[in-house]
């Protein structure tokens, strides 16, 4: 039987919370190396490739400089090398803080969210679904972008192996001083754009759900087999949901991580597009794609099955 209102809000968000910091702490090495990808500071390198010049009577070599994207490996050693294993989780501080309370902010707000959706338009629909998600992610995107925005800022600071690198007081405290109450907001508008990144995952996940549910096998004697199964089930439909999202809607997260770079030439979300894609093609919308799948649908499927199997066990207890 089910319990309160309070009781089940409380349950999601402490099962959102366990989900979401399990899944950081995973895989905040690779988040480190897309937000450095996405940058422009790393976008390109020149590399320089001889070439012959035809019409000369010496035929002597003409060095021409051509731009080459950076890799997920060659970002990885580059790390290592200039500034140690520990700036793989640079800005983890700040997202411990910070994913805990938005997984549970989200969850509690997406539950909530379809009670009421549930009561207007036709009950577990895709389009309550698409309007709960959308919902979860817009109070989301607003609560927590101060947190994320310093995040980003540590990850993209570069300190030489050795040297002490800047904690998330002192980075928030500059950005504070270097561009007051505004600056914690930016990146914002791509954050909202981000959405529909959300919207495509949960609506995927929850018809994925449905057809699991609808091909379970028959519990066994003691249930385990049964159990095994949903949990396993549950991490391939989040990661395929995440995976197909993130392909996408994955340009949104570029924008976003070039919003928010210190100094930075982008002011606005149609601003910072138009550029990248006039100065570096529209290819760039898509770098550090590779690096966040790897990311995010492990993190994903960790986050949502840890969630699913919290609610299922403690749901369980109460009955």
């Amino acid at each position: 039987m089910a319990g309160p209102p309070q009781e089940n809000t409380l349950l999601h968000l402490f099962a959102g919370g366990c989900g979401g910091t399990v899944g950081a702490i995973f895989t905040c090495p690779l988040e480190v190396i897309k937000t450095r990808l996405q940058s422009s500071k790393l976008a390109f390198r020149a590399v320089y490739y001889p070439q012959v010049q035809l019409g000369t009577i010496s035929g002597d070599g003409v060095v021409r400089p051509t731009s080459v994207s950076p890799g997920l490996f060659q970002v990885l050693k580059s790390i290592l090398e200039k500034e140690g294993p520990r700036s793989l989780f640079r800005g983890l501080g700040p997202n411990l803080v910070g994913v805990a309370p938005s997984r549970a902010i989200y969850f509690a707000c997406y539950s909530k969210a379809k009670e009421r959706f549930n009561g207007i338009l036709v009950p577990n629909s895709n389009i309550v679904h698409i309007c709960s998600a959308g919902s979860a992610a817009f109070v989301t995107n607003t609560m927590m972008n101060p947190i994320w925005m310093v995040k980003t800022r540590m990850q993209l600071e570069r300190k030489v192996r050795g040297s002490k690198p800047t904690n998330a007081l002192q980075c928030a405290r500059y950005v504070y001083r270097t561009e007051g109450i505004r600056g914690f907001y930016r990146g914002l508008t791509a954050s909202y754009a981000g959405i529909s990144e959300t919207i495509i995952c949960f609506a995927i996940y929850e018809s994925l759900k449905k057809r699991l549910k609808n091909a379970q096998l028959p519990p066994s004697a003691n249930g385990t087999e049964r159990s095994s199964t949903n949990f396993f089930g549950l991490m391939f439909a989040a990661a395929v949901s995440k995976g197909s999202a993130s392909c996408i809607a994955y340009p949104h997260e570029v924008i976003r991580t070039r919003l928010r770079e210190e100094g930075t030439k982008y002011k606005t979300f149609f601003q910072t597009a138009r550029l990248v894609a006039r100065e570096e093609g529209y290819l760039a919308f898509y770098r550090g794609l590779f690096a966040q799948l790897i990311r995010q649908i492990p993190n994903t499927a960790i986050v949502l099955s840890t969630y699913e199997l919290i609610v299922y066990l403690l749901e369980d207890r109460d009955e």
